[in-house]
């Protein structure tokens, strides 16, 4: 006897054997039990999901001898007939091939007979979107006045292509993709009657590779199968047959873009590529990896939406850390648009080699998210004090070095002499640090107006509790002198640091230096190399 795949040996035989359709199936049984079939239904859904099995348990159920709770009893003549597609009553049409206006007349010409055994005729059209425009206005008549004894059931993945006339005259039911779960579950009874030895962490790998489709997770199990027939089948030789990729090499590419390491990421798709990995699958399976990073961001708890081990876990929660989530958009974006475009390609490498380099190199690209991405890194290494000259700007100053516009000096008209040092009581000295450290996330989280006022500003002392922002340019410092801005500021420093203290505001002087360095006695008496007399 020839070998049977295993999606049509264990496609699924009553109601009771539908996975991950809870809603349609109780629908169609309480329709069964209580007599109120309907006349038309329309299945929509993606590929995989049991539209037609569904369609074909529902043909036998109604014409079954002996039902049980709506549900096919399997060992009657009828259903029998119908599960070896020889009853007269179940007539099953592939609209992709029989899309004429000739083949729709033949089932109004069909209808007029009642059926040969049992109480219905069925009509099973699948992908019926393919139907003609022509073939759509023969079936509409049929459809709105069928004899008592005919159920049309359409099946189709794209129901925007079907005409709303054809729609308003059908019940219409949505399959839903199958999740994960479901589909390990399944396969885990069906290994198991199968004698396959597999491994778990496989058999989820095949189940989300399915994309909520059990008929293509049974395809790919088939597949991973008789390529190691009569082993034990692991992770990595599903991982070798379907030509996927390991998590690590996710994890390192990822690194590699956000620290801008361009040669690394060529040189890892390199690997990949001698490795013989299906570079498509590498695709998608990295746009996953980057959306489970932007939810552990974006969403409170987001590790519960996840279904992944501790360790891999761990793992994405550190390199979330890494980029912000304008970032993850940007690379999501790009890759998106890849994958489109790897469809019809035929130079894959090369297509994923130019979007790696656009996400290590934003500048070479000119749309809105590269630009927010380097002006986002400029403002970072500005806060970081990256681009200031030593001796030009002071501890805790935001921005950049004074220009010679706002000061009327230029930076390298500054004095090369020491900075003065000054020593301050240690709760002043210790309110000042704690300010000067942590100024620029406080201008930065407060945003709007204060962020770009506050562009090129110093904290200094004023005394006990109170600090003193000194502008360097007047209409800055118009804006940044406002009572409610300085008290936005106060409570922003109360709320989060647990300091009440006071803010005021000042203009700089022209030549006034700004690098004055705040010590305590300690520390000044460390600095001073001769001894120290205190006179009364």
């Amino acid at each position: 006897m020839s070998y049977t795949a295993l999606y049509r040996k264990w496609r699924p035989a009553s109601f009771t054997d539908v996975k991950g359709q809870d809603h349609i199936v109780q629908t169609l049984t309480n329709q069964i039990v209580s007599g109120r079939i309907g006349h038309a239904y329309l299945f929509c859904g993606t590929r995989g999901t049991g539209k037609t099995s569904i369609a074909k348990i529902f043909a036998k159920a109604v014409n079954c001898q002996h039902p049980v709770d709506g549900s096919p009893c399997g060992e009657c003549q009828t259903c029998k007939n119908i599960a070896a597609g020889s009853s007269l009553n179940v007539v099953e049409i592939d609209a992709a091939s029989n899309n004429g206006v000739e083949n729709i007349r033949e089932i109004r010409d069909q209808v007029e007979y009642p059926p040969t055994e049992g109480k219905y005729r069925v009509y099973i059209i699948d992908e019926v979107h393919m139907l003609s425009t022509g073939a759509f206005n023969a079936l509409l008549k049929t459809l709105e006045e069928p004899p008592s004894y005919v159920i049309f059931i359409l099946a189709t993945t794209e129901v925007h292509k079907i005409p709303v006339t054809v729609m308003s005259r059908c019940q219409r039911y949505d399959f839903k993709r199958i999740t994960v779960d479901t589909i390990v579950e399944h396969l885990k009874g069906l290994t198991a009657a199968e004698n396959i030895q597999v491994e778990d962490r496989a058999l989820t790998y095949i189940a989300k590779a399915a994309d909520g489709a059990l008929r293509d997770a049974l395809s790919l199990l088939d597949q991973c199968v008789a390529f190691h027939y009569g082993e034990l089948l692991t992770y990595d030789n599903v991982l070798d047959v379907l030509g996927a990729v390991d998590v690590a090499v996710f994890s390192r590419m990822f690194r590699a873009v956000s620290e801008k390491r361009t040669k690394d990421c060529i040189s890892t798709l390199e690997d990949m590529v001698i490795q013989g990995r299906e570079l498509g699958q590498f695709v998608t399976d990295f746009i996953w990896y980057l959306r489970n990073l932007l939810i552990l961001k974006s969403v409170d708890d987001g590790e519960n939406l996840l279904d992944m081990s501790v360790e891999n876990m761990n793992l994405l929660k550190e390199e979330a850390d890494l980029v912000d989530s304008e970032n993850l958009l940007r690379y999501i974006r790009v890759f998106s648009d890849l994958s489109n475009q790897l469809r019809y390609a035929s130079q894959k490498r090369v297509l994923i080699e130019v979007a790696l380099i656009k996400l290590t190199c934003p500048q070479m690209e000119e749309n809105l998210d590269s630009v927010l991405q380097r002006v986002a890194e400029i403002e970072h290494r500005l806060d970081e004090g990256v681009f200031v000259q030593s001796g030009s700007a002071a501890p805790g100053m935001v921005g950049a070095a004074e220009s010679s516009g706002s000061t009327g000096n230029s930076a390298s008209a500054e004095p090369l002499t020491p900075a003065e040092r000054v020593n301050l009581p240690p709760g002043q000295l210790e309110d000042l640090n704690l300010v000067r450290n942590e100024w620029g996330k406080i201008v930065r989280d407060l945003g709007g107006p204060i962020r770009a006022s506050f562009r090129d500003t110093i904290v200094e002392p004023a005394g006990e509790s109170c600090l003193c922002v000194v502008f360097t340019d007047d209409s800055n410092f118009t804006i940044g002198s406002r009572p409610t801005t300085l008290g936005e500021i106060e409570r922003y420093v109360e709320a989060h640091y647990q300091k009440a203290i006071y803010f005021k505001a000042r203009l700089r002087g022209g030549g006034e230096r700004l690098d004055t360095i705040y010590v305590s006695d300690e520390e000044l008496k460390a600095n001073i190399l001769m001894d120290i007399t205190v006179e009364d």
